[in-house]
């Protein structure tokens, strides 16, 4: 399968990188990570995806992995909107959009706020207007935890192992693509710190409003997953969500926490190709 590193501009300058994977003929859906991950924590998905017969690409975004760091920090929703829309601008077909997390927040309110939709259909993943205050201390709490650093990658691997309370697997390789090494030699995590400031200043309940009125907005089709173990989405999120749009479907994902295409990969990505499939039918 061809899989190439692609370049795209944000609409305030900054490059953005992306993981392409297929053909670029074939129609496209956007993959978007969660807050502190980076692209290639859609690697599975995105090449079942791209097996399937689509033109997948995972995108880094602003102040994430190998895509630039805001110089002003600017680091709100609304730049993260319209760094998507910048992407779907550059392309010859309208995408189906993935977001997980954050990227589902940014998803969300580039879909549901536009006056002409941007996206074909729009998968959320483990998101949903309002979300649970824990849940996100807990996400928050990890981001922060260490700021000295990691002394190596075997410490890496314990905090993210901790965090998702997954077993630490063998090959820890992947992870060196979460982290940029100092010259100290220490290793941290791969996203601008200064993000950090930015979610702390922003009103969670002001988005939330905001969010729920993008949902009403929705006409393309919608497909909700939620980790059945998710303490970031609860049933009354699930619910709230549905009844704003009534024609999107819904996946609870068994024995997934809110990393659900890593929790269990297999699932999430069956869920999504045959949501998409229904698309080209």
């Amino acid at each position: 399968m061809q899989v190439v590193t692609r370049q795209y501009t944000s609409f305030d300058g900054l490059t953005l990188k992306g993981e392409a994977y297929g053909d670029p003929n074939r129609p496209p859906v956007i993959l978007l990570h969660g807050g502190g991950q980076t692209r290639y924590s859609w690697g599975k998905t995105a090449a079942k995806i791209a097996a399937a017969g689509w033109y997948a690409i995972a995108m880094d975004a602003r102040g994430h992995g190998e895509t630039d760091w805001c110089p002003n920090a600017n680091y709100a929703l609304d730049a993260f909107v319209g760094d998507l829309r910048a992407v779907i601008g550059s392309l010859e077909q309208l995408p189906v959009v993935v977001g997980a997390s954050k990227g589902g927040i940014t998803a969300l309110a580039a879909a549901g706020e536009s006056d002409r939709c941007p996206v074909r259909a729009l998968v959320l993943v483990d998101i949903a207007p309002r979300i649970e205050p824990a849940g996100m201390a807990r996400i928050m709490n990890f981001m922060t935890a260490r700021p000295e650093g990691f002394a190596n990658i075997e410490e890496v691997a314990d905090a993210v192992a901790n965090y998702t309370q997954r077993s630490r697997g063998r090959n820890l390789e992947g992870l060196k693509k979460n982290v940029r090494q100092r010259a100290d030699g220490r290793y941290i995590w791969h996203w601008d710190p200064k993000m950090i400031a930015s979610a702390f200043e922003e009103d969670v309940e002001q988005r939330g409003e905001r969010l729920l009125r993008a949902a009403r907005r929705l006409t393309v089709p919608v497909l909700l997953v939620r980790g059945e173990k998710s303490d970031v989405v609860s049933a009354q999120g699930v619910e709230e969500f549905r009844d704003a749009v009534r024609h999107a479907e819904y996946v609870d994902v068994s024995g997934a926490g809110h990393m659900v295409a890593g929790d269990q990969n297999t699932i999430f990505s069956d869920a999504v190709i045959d949501f998409i499939k229904c698309l080209a039918a």
